[in-house]
């Protein structure tokens, strides 16, 4: 499984004019093969930080999910509305059962 973890710094404005963007960022990424999770979310004691989860089958999935028509076009929404910060990791991980 692939998990990309991502923090972006913004305001609170620019989040705000992002949101149509970021729900249909979710949904068409949500239908893509292969996706297992993809979640956006603001973090509740800095509503200018959003947190964005993914968790994907292969990292096969995750290349064509970065080919995507929704995923120009929300890339072209956050040239837009540039975030202060960017950081995003990638892993190739296994699930594992809690103690």
């Amino acid at each position: 499984m692939i998990v990309v973890n991502g923090v972006v710094k913004s305001s609170v404005a620019e989040i705000d004019a992002m949101r149509e963007a970021i729900a249909q960022m979710e949904a068409a990424s949500r239908a893509e093969e292969g996706c297992i999770d993809y979640t956006f979310s603001a973090e509740i004691n800095d509503p200018g930080i959003i947190r964005i989860t993914e968790k994907w089958q292969t990292l096969e999935a995750l290349q064509v999910h970065f080919a995507t028509p929704h995923m120009a076009d929300f890339q072209a929404a956050m040239a837009e509305h540039p975030p202060a910060s960017m950081d995003v990791s990638f892993y190739e991980v296994s699930e594992i059962q809690p103690f």
